[in-house]
């Protein structure tokens, strides 16, 4: 970051700018690389999502609108611009519309913490995974919201299950990332990718020493996520949609886009805890003596976090709906004891002398 920061201002004294008006908008530009960013990869992720289910459902997906259907994406994001927001008569006005902003907004935040290479992380603090399972929380909150101001049962119901969902899954997320903190000994998520280096590559990852934690976590997260089998919140089959049934228009395309913008920033999150984050999986890089090694760093976490979402996908299409207690049950009684017992070997493992710290 300090280099964009110097870039930056170098940039502005050419053309006799003065240092105090970088000082002041430099902190812009992080939010305007992240929303635009953020932009193209949710509306890429969803097109990606049509055409894989497409393929493993046997369908042709998206081929109409534009080469290979590539402006698909764009069209349906046009025609909920172009629908009228409807809100009904009895809902609790306020709260209505704060519910999608609360969904979306906090992602940018979540996206910032995130390190993407050896120098462009956007806030780096010592406690920074705290910070983002904060922000990663927020969408929750907007459910629940959504789903009580609605005004609606089947809404209500929705954000209900929601709540008990993301309350099961949490204390599984907790344990495991409590033993990516015993093994990296640091809450900060640029100190545990760097935790992970070492000229072996992929075998100084912590995936192996962790493994069973990196199942569970990806399970939690699909979870958190409402993502197939864990779908309940927005059961359309049971509950007309769920929380979003009384939105329309751009309003719940938010809704449905911060599903996945939280899925691309959660895959990177876990690439970050057991994949080496922005680590070449060869332990060493290909550019290492140019300022394209920044743009190699970012590749490589994107690539991992990429090869995550299309397995997200894949389940999608393979996994039926669990039933609203099997759900809760797999948690408490399977994920839960697994973290328990995860954490259990990782402080044997880490304490016991096996791993170098």
């Amino acid at each position: 970051m300090n280099y964009l920061y110097f870039l930056y201002i170098e940039f502005l004294a050419k053309h006799n700018i003065p240092k105090l008006f970088g000082d002041i908008t430099f902190y812009v530009i992080p939010f305007c690389i992240i929303a635009f960013a953020l932009l193209v990869v949710v509306l890429f992720l969803v097109l990606a999502e049509r055409k894989l289910l497409g393929f493993f459902t046997q369908r042709k997906g998206p081929n109409r609108v534009g080469y290979w259907g590539l402006l698909q994406t764009l069209a349906d994001a046009f025609k909920l611009l172009c629908k009228e927001n409807i809100t009904p008569s009895r809902v609790d006005r306020f709260l209505f519309n704060l519910a999608p902003i609360l969904a979306f907004v906090p992602v940018f935040v979540a996206l910032g913490v995130i390190p993407y290479s050896a120098e462009f992380t956007f806030i780096n603090t010592q406690t920074n995974v705290i910070l983002y399972l904060i922000m990663a929380a927020f969408p929750v909150l907007s459910i629940f919201l959504a789903g009580w101001a609605s005004n609606n049962k089947y809404s209500l119901f929705g954000a209900m299950r929601c709540i008990a969902q993301v309350l099961s899954y949490e204390l599984p997320i907790t344990f495991v990332i409590l033993s990516i903190v015993v093994l990296s000994s640091s809450m900060n998520l640029a100190t545990i990718t760097l935790s992970q280096m070492s000229k072996f590559g992929i075998f100084s990852w912590f995936l192996f020493p962790c493994f069973l934690g990196f199942l569970i976590m990806f399970i939690s997260i699909l979870a958190e996520l409402n993502r197939c089998p864990f779908d309940l919140p927005e059961a359309e089959s049971e509950l007309i949609c769920g929380y979003n049934t009384e939105y329309s228009g751009m309003r719940f395309a938010i809704f449905y886009l911060s599903e996945y913008a939280m899925m691309f920033a959660n895959s990177i999150f876990i690439t970050i805890l057991f994949l080496g984050g922005y680590l070449s999986p060869f332990g060493k890089y290909f550019m290492s003596n140019s300022f394209l090694l920044y743009f190699e760093q970012a590749f490589w976490l994107f690539l991992k976090a990429g090869i995550l979402i299309f397995i997200m996908i894949w389940i999608r299409a393979t996994l039926p709906r669990l039933a609203s207690f099997d759900l809760l049950k797999f948690s408490w009684a399977i994920l839960l004891p697994l973290s328990i017992i995860n954490l259990f070997i990782t402080v044997l493992i880490k304490f016991g002398g096996f791993l170098c710290s």
